[in-house]
């Protein structure tokens, strides 16, 4: 037997025994759609053909489909996506059993009434068992030869194996493999797409338009070409696209496919891959990185926008070490953008010399960088040339400076460098040219929107506390992060205010819409919340008072607002909102939740509103956390994800250093709309007053009365040295009161430490002057001259439209 198939091999030629073994090996492809790539891709091998297909009969048994092809486009060698079965075309006669072969004589004779190649080709038709046939076309002068026929004949061979498999619905996927039926848009993919465009497995629809919803505006045009089946022949299929992404510029995708018939009366599917590009650098043209620069610095906003995407668009596909880009400012070079930004990366000149790891160094100190600008052209040093220290350092193998124009001035330079000898090819040099010319306009508009970003944000922080007071029992931290996506003030605030008695307000709102006239009136909102709070009203009708003050302010703009009073000797707060996200507590045991704080609609829409108070309760070391829609709503997201997100968050934080934490939360900010955010501790009070209260009945002993409960109060407390003054306080005090007010009057002693407070309060909201002379003969006047003089300080407060005078004595331990 082994002479017996010696003999049979040495009767063929080795490219035949070379086809029939490549042909083995593909038969085994687990993959039908790879499978019949490769067993036509055969034919260009071993018959030299410039074209290969494979033609399947429909499911109605009339026509004969296009299923895969390989080699030169179709069009090019005038072959149809389909035939008719009873058709005198060559791949009919091959369906029905007979091979064809013709010459480009033959095809001239039957151009005008078959639809075959042009008369420049050579074609076969092979049938293939089972049904169908394979087409192949060579352009070759001669044809093919015999040992060309052979391999065609082992190529039909091998493609009788089920072809229709290649596009069957149950097939398997790569994991980066998609498969799209043409006509209803239902689309099967793999979890590498799914996780490159950011969707869940569970919950992705099916649906294309899902995908296509990800994907830049821009990018829709070319997309639409590819997935729109009117506009599709068979064939391959390759592009790039951008997806968005949460935050971040978006990402360049790959994809690959391409379009083959479903065969069985099955409807025409797109089948292929998509990839990241960034991986996939070794067949990215310059032209693609000039069009994904373009891309990037078009949506780049600020200037730190614009270097990144110049050293993602350069770094690697030059494979330098080190890029820096720098903006021209009076003669400087201020840096925006080191990579990598680590300062050991960098000469030591540069860190020893300038002020900090970030240069900002006149352009003299470098006279070649300074010819460079001069010149507006790029400019070339190859390893070994002549540099001063501070350039030559930065690329030792080789160093590419790039003046970055922006019509008749220079906005700024990039330094490129390599550690390793670099050899300039004239494609390099093109790319660099191209790419500072985009850089430089960009970078101008990234200037320009900066400085008037940091304005807008300078006027907003003037509207907003310069400092958050001390708090007793408790640490507060706020941050504001205006928005990106436009240069108008917006109108979000917050605000602490320290209130009577150990109180505080933590106060958090947002304006609608960005605008002066939005600022203006946050401005003016958190005055009037402020004012309402000191006057010391309760948290309900100082809401209602603002809502009713926004809609005598006639405008058209509406405000929302979380206002919450917290006791910091009880640990126990009231919560108010007006059509605002709820405050986020954070447990001391890390557990956070969504406070169950019922709402009232926003100011400025309905005056006659109720504003309902709801309880929280807070133990020592709990966190609470209030913040504007800014950071828990987007495009992308409703604001009750945002909120559970924002939850989740804060409860992996640690609290014990507000700040860190309050940065964190920010650092995942869509930047879409302005955030506020504002953060308290409560601790609880080490050492707690102790309060006594008493109201004055108008009655003729009323003073002795006020005297003896103050007295006996005192003792209580273990006070019984230096009362004399006190007592002498609370005479004048009650006494003013009944004599030139109306209504109730109620005297409150407050002792902590070695302080001790005596407050009168009455209806009424005029404040007592102090005079400036009084005549031996005058019977009055001298009561408030009496409290300063015996007392270490003295004044008066708004209360609930009245007001509070108080004098405060300092005990001996």
């Amino acid at each position: 037997m082994a002479n017996v198939v010696g003999e049979g091999a040495a009767g063929r030629s080795t490219r035949t025994l070379r086809a029939e073994g490549a042909l083995t090996a593909i038969a085994v492809d687990p993959r039908p759609p790879e499978r019949t790539r490769r067993i036509l891709e055969q034919a260009l091998v071993f018959a030299d053909a410039a074209f290969a297909a494979v033609y399947t009969p429909g499911a109605d048994g009339e026509l004969l489909h296009l299923v895969e092809s390989v080699g030169l486009p179709r069009t090019l060698c005038g072959v149809r996506d389909s035939y008719p079965v009873a058709g005198r075309a060559p791949v009919a006669e091959a369906h029905r059993g007979r091979p064809v072969w013709l010459e480009p004589e033959d095809l001239a004779a039957q151009a005008q009434s078959r639809r075959v190649p042009s008369r420049d080709f050579f074609l076969a038709a092979l049938p293939v068992r089972g049904g169908g046939c394979l087409l192949a076309v060579s352009e070759r002068a001669g044809g093919f030869d015999a040992d060309d026929r052979r391999c065609l004949g082992l190529v039909a061979d091998a493609l009788a194996l089920p072809v229709r498999a290649a596009t069957a619905e149950g097939v398997d996927l790569r994991p980066d493999g998609f498969s799209l039926a043409m006509d209803t848009g239902r689309v099967r993919v793999g979890e590498q797409i799914l996780e490159l465009f950011g969707l869940d497995p569970d919950g992705f629809d099916g649906r294309v338009e899902t995908l296509l919803g990800l994907t830049v505006p821009e990018d829709l045009p070319s997309l639409m070409s590819v997935v729109e089946a009117d506009h599709m022949t068979i064939g391959d299929r390759e592009l790039e696209f951008r997806v968005l992404q949460p935050t971040g510029p978006p990402k360049w995708l790959r994809l690959r496919g391409r379009l083959v018939h479903g065969g069985e009366g099955g409807a025409a599917r797109l089948v292929g891959s998509v990839a990241d590009a960034s991986t996939l650098r070794s067949d990215i043209t310059d032209v693609a990185r000039i069009q994904r620069l373009a891309a990037a610095l078009a949506t780049a906003v600020t200037v730190r926008d614009v270097g990144e995407a110049v050293v993602a668009a350069l770094r690697r596909p030059l494979r330098a070490d080190r890029i820096a880009l720098a903006e021209l400012e009076n003669e400087r070079l201020v840096v925006a953008v080191l990579d990598p930004p680590e300062p050991e990366a960098w000469p030591e000149l540069w860190r020893a010399e300038w002020r900090t790891e970030w240069p900002d160094a006149p352009v003299r100190t470098m006279p070649t960088l300074a010819a460079a600008l001069r010149e507006g052209r790029a400019r070339i040093w190859p390893a070994g040339s002549s540099l001063e220290p501070a350039l030559a350092e930065v690329g030792p193998g080789g160093l590419a400076v790039l003046p970055l124009p922006a019509g008749n001035r220079m906005a700024g330079a990039c330094l490129i460098g390599w550690d390793a000898p670099h050899d300039f090819g004239p494609d390099e040099r093109a790319l660099l040219t191209a790419a500072a010319g985009l850089a430089g306009q960009a970078l101008t508009r990234a200037r320009a929107f900066d400085a008037e970003h940091e304005l807008v944000g300078m006027l907003q922080r003037q509207l907003l506390p310069r400092r958050l007071p001390r708090l007793p029992g408790a640490v507060a931290v706020a941050r504001y992060l205006p928005s990106t996506a436009g240069l108008e003030l917006g109108g979000d605030w917050y605000d602490v205010i320290p209130l009577p008695d150990n109180h505080v307000a933590l106060v958090i709102g947002d304006v609608q819409g960005h605008s002066a006239g939005a600022a203006t009136l946050m401005g003016q909102m958190r005055t009037a919340l402020r004012a309402y709070a000191v006057e010391g009203h309760p948290p309900d009708v100082v809401v209602s008072h603002s809502n009713r003050l926004l809609m005598d302010m006639e405008t058209d703009l509406f405000a929302t607002c979380c206002y919450v009073d917290v006791d910091m000797e009880e640990g126990f707060a009231w919560c108010v909102r007006a059509g605002h996200p709820p405050p986020v507590l954070r447990h001391p045991d890390g557990r956070t939740e969504i406070a169950e704080a019922e709402g009232g609609p926003p100011l400025g829409v309905v005056r006659q509103s109720d504003f309902p108070m709801s309880p929280l309760r807070l133990q020592p070391g709990t966190v609470i956390a209030l913040t504007t829609d800014g950071l828990v709503e987007s495009p992308e997201s409703d604001i009750d994800e945002g909120m559970d997100r924002f939850a989740r968050q804060l409860s992996a934080a640690d609290p014990a250093h507000l700040g860190p934490v309050a940065d964190a939360l920010l650092g995942k900010a869509p930047r879409s709309d302005d955030v506020a955010l504002l953060l308290m501790r409560y601790d609880g009070m080490t050492s707690r007053p102790l309060r006594e209260s008493w109201t004055v009945w108008r009655v003729p002993q009323a003073v002795g009365h006020a005297r003896r409960f103050t007295r006996r109060t005192l003792r209580s407390w273990g006070v019984t040295a230096d009362i004399d003054g006190a007592l002498l306080a609370v005479s004048e005090l009650v006494t003013n009161a009944l004599v030139h007010t109306d209504g109730q009057v109620r005297l409150d002693i407050t002792l902590v430490d070695d302080r001790l407070r005596l407050a009168v309060a009455d209806v009424s909201p005029r404040t007592p002057v102090k005079p400036t002379s009084i005549g031996w003969e005058a019977t009055g006047g001298r009561g408030i001259l009496l409290v300063e003089a015996v007392s270490a300080a003295w004044g008066t407060l708004p209360v609930s439209g009245g007001k509070q005078v108080w004098a405060e004595f300092v005990l001996r331990p």
